[in-house]
Parts: structure tokens; C-alpha cells; sequence
């Protein structure tokens, strides 16, 4: 099949789910009122809450829950089951799951003072289950923090070029942030003049090569301690000098090549060479269910995208109906963003090292996805790079891949954050000076230092899927358990919390099965499985108790 026919079918559908069905959650369940005034306002530190303008919110949220995990997860789907099934997943999941989850754990925690969704959970379902929420979110975002900091640092020695348009976006975002808010730049002349500063850090990036005098290994591990001292430190700022203008001059770059992706898959028309299916059962990965709704977690449905929700945006949001396009919006754009890693690597790339020499012969996913492969980011930065040679010549693949790398840093030093949150929530009434956000986001970053410099992505890319997707079942049985008491409808997210937790609890089984049944058990994947499991099934299980006794009042 063609690319392009699939591009635009992706692109219709998710522009009329917007339109329709944001409305129709918006007008069942969230009857939006801008005569309430919002945390942002009645709250205002001027460190965390902090009102922002609509777009540079958008910007912030999806620059947030963006990150690597829409072209990671897709990549691996493609790879293990084919594009047909991972694209299905994407198109149904982001709208009917995704894109309602995000909505709605924004807007509950927005009417609970900006509270995280597991702090929520303490009043609608009980003290224990938010203790154990806690517990599970944490462990989540440790995952998160560690398999982007090791897929960053994997695509900073796989292509060197990309350092310094990356981390010099950092000090080009406070200085925008600067000149806009503390001086009174107008917005608009701040925002091209950065990206016009953009322009000349790429070019820089093209010029000078950032190679780190060591082998690969220990190239490997500098560069994640780099991410993490860089997280660390911006993770404690006030968000209006770096999380803010970050964000949102992040979104520029990934809104500009998402147009020229997309621009550069009609000019070239490439067919999909990957298989439509592979089977149900693959070889890598396991089963098709549950493993595929686990791989492609961000980009359909991600339960890290209620905690950006409920932990930062929350706190910015200068009227309730910016929530819909904020929140709803910047789902389905992901999942136009999933869409495009998918086509990138099964158009973009050739398949298998067995495909015969053609005018399509470029490497092979499977290549890229090797032991010495580059990973995920470099095969999709790679078939970006084929769709966009059109329009960007030889720069295409580097300007892909400079374009992930800005929203990896995002995501990791958002999840450190949010980290930092949980962990005073958790633990700060019992250890003091973990109330403070510089020991609290210190603790968070020694874990998953910890953790990212002894595993890979590979490993531990689907113990973050199923995390991260049971956090996202536990967060709809919340908010389900909040409309309940509020007498709203249930169905509109009763039904995919009961679809996501029975899904993961079995992918969570499996992992565990086959860890322990492998030539070298990783015994702490399958610790890790047991102990993610058991929190799923108490909290599941009190939620929907709360859920039957509010519908039953």
C-alpha cells in the first residue's frame, strides 16, 4: 500500500475526532466554566503555578508527553507485529483512550486544586490506594526517566552532530523566556527570533561534531550522567525560565518537521514495504495482545501523560476551556506524530536485510534495531531522512533527529519533576528533607541514574510499557470513580480502564513468564513485574468497588 493513502486517511480521522468527540467528552463529563478561576490564578507561586497563554501551554504539554515514546513504541510494534496492527492501535487508541484519559485527568485534577491523580485518589477511593497509586507512579516515572536517557544518549554517540542544537536550545529558551516575560517582548517577535537562533545551532551542529574521546560503552554512560545532572538542575527552576519557553519552543521544532515529514511523504510516495501483519505471536516480543497495546503505549494511550496532566499543566492553565485543546489536542497530534515514526521506518527504511537491491534499498529496521544498531530514534530519524530528501537534502536525518533529542530532554527533565512531586507526597510527612525539591529530585535522579546505566531500552522499554500503561487503566478508574460521585456518565472511561488494566495485568504475567524461563533471568524485570502487578490489582480492584458504591448512592 502506498504511504500517502495511509497518511491522509490517519490525518482526516484524527482532525474529525478532535472536532467530534472532544466535544462530545466536553459537554458529557467536563462542562468546561472560565467564570471559575483555575489553580494558576487563585494559586500562583510564581515557581510552579504560573498561568501561561494557551498556545505556549500546548506547547509545554505536548513538548512533555511527546518525547521519544511515539516514535520508540511504533518503531518496536512495526518490527514485532507488523504496520497493520500498529497502526489500527494508534488510530482507535488515541481517540477513544488516549485523547480522553489526558482530557479528563487534567480537568479532575484542575477541580482538586492542580493535585496529582494519585493524591485524587485518596478522597474518591480510598488513603491506601493513593499510598499505593504513589508508590506505582514513582516507580513508573523512574522507568520513564531511564529509557529516555539511555535512547538519548544512544542517538547522541550514533550521530554527534545532533549535541549541540539539542542542549543549545536550553539556554536560548531562557534567554527567550527573559526577554519575554521579564521584558515584554511580544511573543510573536521572541518566537521567530529563536527560531532563527534554531537555524544557526543547527548549523553549527552540522559544523562541529560533539565525539567524546572514549568507546562506545563509556561514551554511553557520560552522556547519561550528563542528561541526568541536566535534569536535575532543571527540574528545581521556576517554570517560567526553562520548563515554559522550553516546551514551547520545542513544539515549534517537532510542529515544523511533522509539516516537512509529512510534506515529504506525498512528494515521494514511497509504498509501505513492511508486512501488513506478521503473526500473532512474535518471536522478540510475545503475543500480539497484549504485548502490541504495550509497546505502542505513547502515541495511543500513556498513563505518563496524566501525571504531566495533573503535575505541571494543571498548574498553568489560565482558563478551563483551554483544557480540550490543550489536553485532547495535544493527543491526537501525537498520535499523528505515532503515524508518522510508523511510516517513516516501514516506507522510509527497507524491511529485512533480505530485500533485494532497488531504488528502495536503504538500511533495514531490523539493522537499526540490532545489538550495534543505533536504535529506535536512528531508524525512524533515518526513513525521516528518506521522506525529506526532497525538501531537506542530506540534512534530513539529522534534523529528525535533532527534532527527538529536544523533546527526549523535555520529557526527562518533566518526569524528574514530577518525580520530585510524588516524592514529597509520598515520603515528605515522614523524612523531612524530602519536602525539599532540591533533596527530593536528587533521591529521584541517583534511582534512575542507577537504572539507566545498567540496562538498554530494549530491556527495559516493555516494563515501561506495561508501568506506564497501568498507570494510565488506574488513572481512568480514578476519574470514573470522580464522575460516578459527580453523577456523569461512566462509559466513556469505565470501559477503557477495564480494557487497559486487563490488558497490561496480562502483559505484566508475561514479562514475568518470560524472564524467569530465559537462559539468564533478569530477576529484577521480574521482581519488578510482581510487585507492579500486585499494586495494579489492589487499586484496581478499590477503585471499582468506589466506582459501584457511588453508582449505587
Amino acid at each position: 500500500m502506498n504511504s500517502v493513502t495511509v497518511a491522509l486517511l490517519s490525518i482526516v480521522w484524527l482532525a474529525v475526532a478532535y472536532q467530534v468527540y472532544g466535544r462530545v467528552i466536553a459537554r458529557k463529563l467536563i462542562k468546561p466554566d472560565d467564570s471559575r478561576p483555575t489553580p494558576a490564578h487563585r494559586m500562583n507561586d510564581g515557581v510552579d503555578y504560573y498561568p501561561a497563554q494557551p498556545l505556549v501551554l500546548f506547547g509545554h504539554h505536548f513538548a512533555s508527553i511527546a518525547g521519544a515514546g511515539p516514535i520508540i513504541g511504533p518503531v518496536m510494534a512495526a518490527a514485532a507485529f507488523g504496520w497493520g496492527p500498529s497502526a489500527l492501535w494508534i488510530l482507535i487508541g488515541v481517540v477513544l483512550i488516549g485523547a480522553v484519559h489526558d482530557y479528563t485527568t487534567l480537568m479532575v485534577s484542575v477541580r482538586h486544586d492542580s493535585a496529582s491523580i494519585p493524591e485524587i485518589t485518596q478522597s474518591v477511593v480510598g488513603k491506601s490506594a493513593r499510598f499505593l497509586f504513589l508508590v506505582f507512579v514513582w516507580i513508573t516515572l523512574i522507568f520513564v526517566i531511564a529509557v529516555f536517557a539511555i535512547a538519548a544518549a544512544k542517538s547522541f554517540v550514533a550521530d554527534p552532530r545532533i549535541v549541540i542544537p539539542a542542549f543549545g536550545l536550553i539556554p536560548l529558551a531562557i534567554l527567550f523566556s527573559v526577554l519575554v516575560h521579564r521584558l515584554g517582548l511580544p511573543i510573536w517577535i521572541g518566537t521567530l527570533a529563536a527560531l532563527g537562533l534554531l537555524i544557526l545551532l543547527f548549523k553549527a551542529g552540522m559544523d562541529i561534531p560533539v565525539i567524546l574521546p572514549f568507546e562506545r560503552d563509556m561514551a554511553l554512560q557520560i552522556w547519561i550522567g550528563v542528561l541526568m545532572l541536566y535534569s536535575l538542575v532543571a527540574a528545581v527552576l521556576p517554570v517560567w525560565i526553562l520548563l515554559q519557553p522550553r516546551d514551547y519552543l520545542a513544539y515549534w521544532i517537532l510542529a515544523a518537521g511533522m509539516a516537512v515529514g509529512f510534506t515529504g511523504l506525498f512528494l515521494t510516495h514511497r509504498p509501505i514495504v513492511a508486512p501488513f501483519a506478521i503473526g500473532w505471536v512474535s518471536k522478540t516480543q510475545g503475543p500480539m495482545w497484549p504485548m502490541l497495546f504495550i509497546l505502542i503505549a505513547c502515541g495511543a494511550i500513556s498513563g505518563f501523560h496524566s501525571l504531566v496532566s495533573s503535575g505541571t499543566t494543571a498548574k498553568q492553565l489560565d482558563r478551563e476551556s483551554h483544557g480540550r485543546p490543550v489536553a485532547f489536542g495535544a493527543m491526537i497530534a501525537e498520535g499523528a506524530l505515532a503515524m508518522l515514526a510508523l511510516l517513516a521506518v516501514t516506507a522510509g527504511l527497507s524491511f529485512s536485510q533480505a530485500d533485494p537491491g532497488s531504488a528502495l534499498a536503504t538500511p533495514s529496521l531490523q539493522e537499526f534495531l540490532g545489538k550495534n544498531g543505533g536504535g529506535p530514534i536512528a531508524a525512524f530519524a533515518t526513513g525521516f531522512g528518506v521522506f525529506t530528501e526532497p525538501l531537506l537534502g542530506a540534512a534530513g536525518a539529522l534534523f529528525g533527529m535533532t527534532m527527538l533529542n529536544a523533546f527526549v530532554l523535555t520529557t526527562l527533565d518533566t518526569s524528574v519533576r514530577l518525580a520530585r512531586f510524588i516524592t514529597s507526597e509520598l515520603a515528605g510527612s515522614v523524612v523531612g528533607p524530602l519536602k525539599n525539591r532540591h533533596v527530593s529530585a536528587f533521591l529521584v535522579v541517583i534511582v534512575a541514574y542507577g537504572l539507566a546505566s545498567s540496562g538498554s531500552e530494549q530491556a527495559l522499554w516493555p516494563m515501561f510499557g506495561a508501568a506506564n500503561q497501568l498507570v494510565a487503566a488506574l488513572a481512568m478508574i480514578v476519574v470514573t470513580a470522580y464522575f460516578s460521585q459527580k453523577g456523569k456518565s461512566r462509559g466513556y472511561t469505565l470501559v477503557p480502564a477495564i480494557f487497559m488494566l486487563l490488558t497490561t495485568c496480562g502483559a505484566l504475567i508475561w514479562k514475568g513468564y518470560a524472564e524467569l524461563t530465559a537462559d539468564v533471568p533478569n530477576y529484577a524485570l521480574i521482581i519488578a513485574a510482581i510487585v507492579l502487578l500486585g499494586l495494579a490489582v489492589y487499586v484496581g480492584l478499590s477503585g471499582f468497588k468506589a466506582i459501584k458504591r457511588f453508582g449505587n448512592s
